[in-house]
This record gives structure tokens, C-alpha cells and sequence, in this order.
């Protein structure tokens, strides 16, 4: 626990949303962000939002297809509704204040236990648990000697979070941030630096099968020779099989269509949507889940940002 934290005491990036001056209402935007993005797409994108949009009401009174056309190029653009949902119920049902507990703030639209916990600890300093995939990964490495299962966090991993979880405030708040930290510039993946690792020493993933040779890292990664990552079958062949074409695939017609509709001050003809992409069948049913999803509605004959 000491060396993690005196870690992440010299270690820790320079990120904007840990700055002591940062609100609620930024910390629960950075994390919603965060989710499936990396940090150096999320950097500019908070900042413009934040610059924006600098209150949950702020935003509330704007329309949701304003978020939607200021979400950009980040992905996964339902998560810009689930902020201006939680935004509406903060403005709403809070007199504008982000909720201050965990069940306050799991009580919001589109907001689950990780951004729950997140926001909890990072911006309100109170103790919860955090289980993004970085800490889950460096957690089930430590001590399982495994990686974290795909999905929602098991009921075995929040129990283990929790034990781990020092008992006061403050470092609880320090230990899930070095955590996350390690798992993002150290503990990562694909390519794990175990010789930088501040916890190497007990880490039961990075241990040898066989009886261990103190010395044996290896000069290229930095690895305990011998060194295992236990993987499950469906997830080896997953990583096996050659990567799915992201050109012609459902999401990026979607993503085609949504920038137009980003790139338009109202109402987009139907016939000019059409245009973005030959396969026409493919086109009806990219727009039939962009309506399902919220993300555009009908007007006019033509299809337009939700107002």
C-alpha cells in the first residue's frame, strides 16, 4: 500500500479534472467521458464541454441534440444523453447541485457504480468503491494472478475492492487513484512495464510457476520470465481472430449519418442522408436505431438532432 501511494505521488499524470479547483459537475462529465476513450481524446473534449456548459443546468437548458452535436467524434455518442439526462434531473430534482452521496448520485439517468463510485471518491472525497477496467485488471493480477473477465464487475471482485479498500476517507480517495493509475501507465494490457511496477514484488500474476529466480526479467519487456496471463478460451480467440473492417460496419454508417446531422442546423432530407452510403438497406436501418437510440428524430420528411 505505502510504495503504491509514494508511486502515484511522483508518477501521477498531470490530468485537469485532478486539479483541486475541479467541481462535481466536472468530475462526473470526465468520467462519463472516460468510459471506452482515451485520456488524450477526453483532455480537449472536456475542456470545450466544461467551457460550454459549465453547470448541470447550464446544460439542462440547453436540448439534448446540442450534446449530441458537441460530443463530437468521442464515440459511443448515448453516453452525451445520459449527461444531459442527469443534468435535467441535477437542475430538477437537486437545485442544480451534483448529488454529494453515492446513492444520490446512482439515483441519476445513465449513471451506473462505476461513475457513482468515481465521483464519490474523486470529487466528494468520501470512501467507495471503483472498479474501472484498470483497477479490476491490476486487482485480479495481484492477487488472483489473472486478468479480469469481460463485463460487469462479479460480485467477487467488488467484495475484494472493498476489503482492500483502506478505511479512511483520504487514502481510500489516494488508493483508488494510484490504482487506476497503475493500470492505465503500468499495469496496461497489452504491454504490462512489470519492471517499473511498484508492486511487482507481490504480485501473483507476474510470479513464476516454478520456484522464483529474483533476478529473472527480461531485457526486452521487463517481464518475469515465465510470467502467465490465464486467459479465457472465448477470450483468446477473440484476440486471435482477425479484427472486424471498421469501414461498412453498422457503426460507422451510424457515424456517417450522425455527422451530418451534427454538421446541420435543423432538418436533414431524407435524400441527402441516403447519399452518405450506397447500400441503402444498410442506411434505413443505421437511422432506424439512431431514432431508437434517441440519438435523431423525424421532422419535416427529413430526420434532425433531438430538440
Amino acid at each position: 500500500m505505502d510504495e503504491l501511494l509514494r508511486w502515484y505521488a511522483t508518477a501521477a499524470r498531470d490530468l485537469p479534472w485532478r486539479r483541486a479547483d475541479v467541481d462535481a459537475w466536472a468530475v462526473l462529465v470526465c468520467e462519463v467521458m472516460s468510459q471506452q476513450t482515451p485520456v488524450a481524446r477526453v483532455v480537449p473534449a472536456w475542456q470545450a464541454w466544461l467551457a460550454r456548459w459549465p453547470t448541470p443546468t447550464a446544460l439542462a437548458d440547453d436540448s439534448p441534440g446540442e450534446a449530441v452535436r458537441m460530443w463530437g467524434r468521442l464515440g459511443y455518442p448515448r453516453r452525451a444523453l445520459r449527461l444531459h439526462a442527469a443534468a435535467v434531473a441535477v437542475r430538477d430534482g437537486h437545485g442544480g447541485q451534483v448529488p454529494a452521496t453515492y446513492e444520490g448520485l446512482l439515483a441519476l439517468p445513465g449513471v451506473g457504480p462505476y461513475t457513482a463510485g468515481a465521483t464519490t471518491a474523486f470529487a466528494n472525497g468520501q470512501r467507495a468503491v471503483v472498479l474501472d477496467v484498470n483497477i479490476r485488471r491490476v486487482l485480479a493480477r495481484v492477487h488472483e494472478g489473472t486478468d479480469a473477465l469481460p463485463g460487469a464487475p462479479t460480485r467477487a471482485e467488488v467484495a475484494r475492492a472493498e476489503a482492500l479498500l483502506p478505511a479512511a476517507a483520504e487514502r481510500s480517495v489516494a488508493f483508488n487513484a494510484a490504482v487506476m493509475e497503475l493500470g492505465a501507465v503500468v499495469c496496461t494490457a497489452r504491454a504490462p512495464r512489470c519492471r517499473s511496477c511498484p508492486v511487482r514484488e507481490r504480485c501473483a500474476w507476474a510470479d513464476l510457476p516454478s520456484p522464483r529466480d529474483d533476478a529473472a526479467l527480461t531485457a526486452t519487456t521487463g517481464l518475469p520470465t515465465g510470467a502467465r496471463t490465464p486467459t479465457p478460451p472465448e477470450t483468446v480467440r477473440r484476440r486471435t481472430t482477425r479484427p472486424q473492417a471498421w469501414v461498412g460496419t453498422d457503426r460507422y454508417v451510424r457515424g456517417l449519418l450522425l455527422a451530418l446531422l451534427r454538421e446541420e442546423r435543423g432538418t436533414v432530407p431524407l435524400p441527402r442522408l441516403e447519399s452518405v452510403w450506397p447500400d441503402g438497406e444498410q442506411t434505413a436501418r443505421c437511422l432506424a436505431g439512431l431514432l431508437a437510440d434517441g440519438l435523431a428524430e423525424t421532422a419535416c420528411g427529413g430526420y434532425r438532432l433531438p430538440v
